[in-house]
């Protein structure tokens, strides 16, 4: 089989214990995704993996062999950026940007689980059609990527932007 990273199949590597991350950066040059912890308690190397985010360094490649793999350089081009990516920009979303990839893919994918209806630890009514985000409800899906320069409140206002151009 192969691995799909960002519309192109690649071979799995022959040893079963590569990580994904390991994968991206080490033998595809897909840079983007950062190495951060290598623990999965930072955020920074959410990848999405099947629309769904995970950390890639927690992830082994061969678990994404069949499967579809986006990272940050997948979701948008610089002549068309992607909203996320614009946003960031537009509120501030990063100071140093090691952090920025993961967290727009985990954003991504947040969304999409928002759009889905998947409550979150704070969502409030767990019968209603629909979830309107919060700040709080923001902070609570998101608090899987830090971000050691302080720009949350700039990630959090790009994000709720996206949120709110896509509400009906």
């Amino acid at each position: 089989m192969a691995i799909t990273v960002n519309g192109h199949d690649f071979p799995p590597p022959d040893d079963a214990r590569v990580s994904l991350l390991d994968l991206l950066r080490e033998r595809l040059h897909l840079t983007g995704t950062k190495v951060g912890c290598n623990q999965g308690a930072c955020g920074a190397c959410t990848v999405l993996l099947d629309g769904r985010r995970v950390l890639s360094c927690l992830t082994l490649a061969v678990q994404a062999d069949g499967r579809s793999v986006t990272t940050i350089e997948g979701l948008g081009t610089a002549e068309v950026l992607h909203p996320l990516q614009a946003a960031f920009i537009e509120h501030d979303g990063f100071q140093c940007g090691y952090c920025t990839p993961g967290q727009i893919c985990a954003a991504t994918a947040m969304l999409e689980e928002v759009a889905a209806g998947m409550p979150s630890y704070l969502t409030a009514d767990l019968a209603a059609d629909s979830i309107i985000l919060s700040r709080d409800e923001v902070q609570e899906r998101m608090s899987g990527n830090l971000c050691r320069c302080g720009a949350h409140n700039g990630i959090i206002d790009a994000i709720l932007d996206v949120a709110a151009e896509r509400r009906p």
